[in-house]
């Protein structure tokens, strides 16, 4: 049962709708338009990914909407209210609660925050990724979710942690400022990787942090094992990598970061 239900969280993940964290007052989010609803050439520097910043023009509109008229936070292009209301065809009510992070926000006293199994489910509707994905799995996959961000900062602070040991600097605290979905374009390492005949990941993320008032860059690379679906179980938040066995993070600073 369990063995299915990941590979669905899995394909779920993957399929490259918007949500990742959300804020908890609703005032702006910092995901992308990329990939998953977890949640655009290879390790490109951190700037060109910001939404904010383009060669093209140096003037930027004071507000942006989507197709539907709503306004658009300028961090990550998303509607800055959350769809908490039900999608169209939903037959099943879904959680709107919501689960606050251990992940310290750049700018902000506060965590990020997850989404709602409803939000999720409204965002793989909005983007058409709905096909395949079960409105009776949004627990478990927002748990998957959840789960995976945590373990990704975890191994983001055991590189500051090697950092600050080096350069002996203990006077900031790494919060995450933003990031940056990107499933269809490989990682260098990636693509060495598959070179070799490893299997692609089927997602990686860009997740700046801000060190101390300056920005550097952490790609991440997930990976999916079938052969350990069937052991499986749902996690809990602070579930340190037991639980969901058949999804590998692969974490480490871009190579045009210090």
């Amino acid at each position: 049962m369990w063995s299915v239900c990941a590979r669905r969280t899995g394909a779920v993940l993957a399929t490259g709708s918007t949500w990742l964290f959300c804020q908890e007052e609703e005032k702006s989010r910092s995901s992308s338009s990329g990939a998953c609803p977890m949640h655009s050439a290879a390790d490109a520097p951190a700037r060109s990914e910001c939404p904010m910043h383009s060669s093209s023009s140096s003037y930027r509109a004071p507000v942006k909407y989507d197709v539907y008229g709503r306004a658009l936070d300028p961090r990550n292009q998303m509607p800055k209210e959350a769809a908490q209301g039900r999608a169209p065809g939903q037959q099943s009510e879904l959680s709107t609660s919501r689960v606050p992070s251990n992940i310290p926000k750049a700018g902000d006293d506060a965590t990020w925050t997850y989404p709602s199994p409803q939000m999720f489910w409204n965002a793989l509707v909005r983007k058409g990724k709905a096909d395949g994905a079960r409105e009776e799995d949004m627990d478990t996959v927002v748990a998957v979710h959840n789960n995976m961000n945590e373990l990704t900062w975890r191994r983001v602070l055991e590189w500051e942690r090697l950092r600050d040991a080096r350069d002996a600097t203990k006077d900031f605290e790494p919060r995450l400022s933003r990031f940056t979905g990107r499933p269809d374009e490989l990682s260098l390492k990636a693509r060495l990787k598959v070179l070799l005949g490893h299997p692609p990941p089927f997602d990686r993320h860009d997740w700046i942090v801000d060190r101390g008032g300056s920005e550097v860059r952490y790609v991440i690379d997930y990976y999916s094992d079938d052969s350990k679906a069937n052991q499986d179980a749902t996690p809990r938040l602070d579930d340190r990598g037991g639980a969901v066995k058949s999804i590998l993070l692969d974490v480490r600073p871009a190579l045009d970061s210090p």
